[in-house]
């Protein structure tokens, strides 16, 4: 069902049972894929796909060029997974090329009203970002995260799987997996074990990764300290992901605990 005061340009590609309400603009490169929504006033252009299902409120601006100065008009790319729910006033910017020029959302994600993803952006499956949340570019969002209301990503951060952000938060620094993170300027809480319990892991695992992230933070020096425990956790995969998340990146500083 298409409303006829919508424009939708002849060459975008508009899959089965796609619903488009009033005033909604959709320009000559877009791909809308099976029973997408447009509710009403939505404006999707670039070269942008929107994945099965996934439903957008109304003054939601998808796909729109890159808030960088440093974009010259080059080719770029957004792709929005399967059955994401996208609010109101919500901006999603395709890549440059400095970030490989491609910004991807993955599967069942909720963006809350005026919440913002910048130019390369990379963020997983099951993602919730709430209200007025802003991403900075080349941002990373692994799966199962959740961002609370108003807070701030800066660019280039990364946050890890089934990580927590308080509402408010300034998130500065990469947040590890599992992570809860808060404050102005973040820092680490501790783990999410109701999130972890929920997931169903093993309490045994749940109780060993908690153990781990007492040692791996108990000083500063985060690859001393990880060397120190190299081996004792062996075959738990929730204690491997953290480690790896940490040596991946270096260069990136990681969110820790308050100093006491």
């Amino acid at each position: 069902m298409i409303h006829k005061s919508s424009v939708i340009d002849p060459k975008a590609k508009i899959g089965k049972d796609v619903k488009i309400g009033p005033f909604c603009f959709i320009g000559p490169k877009a791909q809308l894929d099976n029973g997408a929504e447009l509710i009403s006033n939505v404006h999707i252009e670039g070269n942008t796909k929107i994945g099965k299902g996934t439903k957008i409120y109304p003054f939601a601006s998808i796909g729109t060029a890159p808030q960088d100065l440093k974009y010259k008009g080059e080719e770029n790319s957004l792709e929005i997974g399967d059955n994401n729910v996208i609010r109101e006033y919500v901006t999603i910017n395709p890549g440059t090329a400095g970030g490989g020029s491609k910004t991807v959302i993955g599967n069942n994600c909720l963006f809350m009203i005026s919440s913002h993803i910048a130019h390369d952006c990379k963020i997983g499956n099951n993602v919730v970002i709430a209200n007025n949340v802003p991403l900075g570019g080349h941002v990373t969002i692994e799966d199962s995260v959740v961002i609370g209301g108003n807070s701030a990503v800066q660019q280039f951060t990364r946050i890890g799987r089934l990580a927590m952000i308080g509402g408010m938060t300034g998130v500065l620094k990469d947040v590890i997996p599992f992570g809860l993170s808060f404050g102005n300027r973040n820092y680490l809480k501790g783990i999410n074990l109701i999130g972890l319990r929920r997931k169903k892991y093993d309490n045994k695992k749940i109780m060993e990764l908690d153990q781990a992230y007492k040692k791996i933070f108990s000083s500063k020096n985060l690859q001393e300290n990880l060397s120190k425990i190299n081996g004792e956790y062996k075959g738990n995969e929730l204690v491997e992901e953290v480690t790896k998340f940490i040596e991946k990146d270096k260069k990136r500083p990681i969110c820790t605990p308050l100093s006491e």
